[in-house]
């Protein structure tokens, strides 16, 4: 957990340096704290208490007269109090953004890393492999009220099929055969100048065929994260 602590705080330092490196560009960075909730299959839903880290800046900024969109880059960290019941998060992402009056149009391809919580089954663990992704979620804000400070986001995609890494399991399985997966996720806030508050909530959901590669379906993965937190604007 420490590694991991340690890991988080030098994301943000990392994109507030390459804020300042850009200081006509606009960015953020903020801290998230929430309960999140994962059910694995028919075995029982576990419940726990998440932190979130992330940041994005605008490296390119969109030209009206020409219009090309803003071309942003940013990563987040999701870590659980609980590993032993929860997944931890890491993501770096990129793609280009489209103004359009209080509306932006976008996506962000981003490579996702899952570490996937071990299971007991009849007094035996199951260590199950970690996921690396390759997402293409589809992103539209839109900001209102007065001075526009209000904003809400909406973001979400099908999945592609895993790659599995070994998570130190002593046992050797075949992969699962992936079947269908998606993620959504919802955010609204309101920006008060130099910092902003937000609430978002998030699911994830992955089906993977049963076969020996997901005995007992321990693969088929249901998760929601509820979190508020604030963050720097600059």
């Amino acid at each position: 957990m420490k590694r991991c602590t340690t890991l988080a705080v030098g994301v943000c330092l990392f994109i507030m340096a390459v804020g300042a490196a850009h200081a006509q560009q606009r960015g953020y960075v903020g801290i998230d704290v929430g309960v999140t909730s994962d059910t694995f299959d028919s075995l029982p839903t576990a419940n726990g208490v998440g932190v979130g880290v992330d940041g994005q800046i605008a490296v390119l900024k969109s030209n009206p007269k020409k219009d090309t969109p803003n071309i942003v880059v940013g990563g987040e960290i999701l870590l659980p109090g609980d590993t032993q019941n929860h997944a931890k998060e890491y993501a770096v992402f990129g793609g280009p953004e489209f103004p359009f009056h209080n509306f932006t149009f976008g996506f962000h391809a981003q490579i996702r890393k899952i570490y996937l919580p071990p299971s007991t089954v009849d007094n035996q663990i199951f260590v199950r492999d970690k996921m690396e992704l390759l997402e293409i979620p589809i992103v539209v804000r839109y900001v209102f009220g007065p001075a526009k400070r209000a904003f809400v986001q909406a973001e979400g995609a099908p999945e592609f099929s895993p790659r599995f890494r070994s998570n130190g399991s002593l046992v050797s399985l075949p992969n699962p055969d992936f079947d269908h997966a998606y993620f959504v996720r919802g955010t609204a806030g309101y920006n008060f100048g130099k910092w902003y508050a937000k609430a978002t909530y998030e699911n994830r959901y992955f089906k993977f065929v049963e076969n020996a590669g997901n005995p007992s379906n321990l693969y088929n993965w249901k998760t929601n994260f509820v979190y508020g937190g604030v963050g720097l604007v600059f």
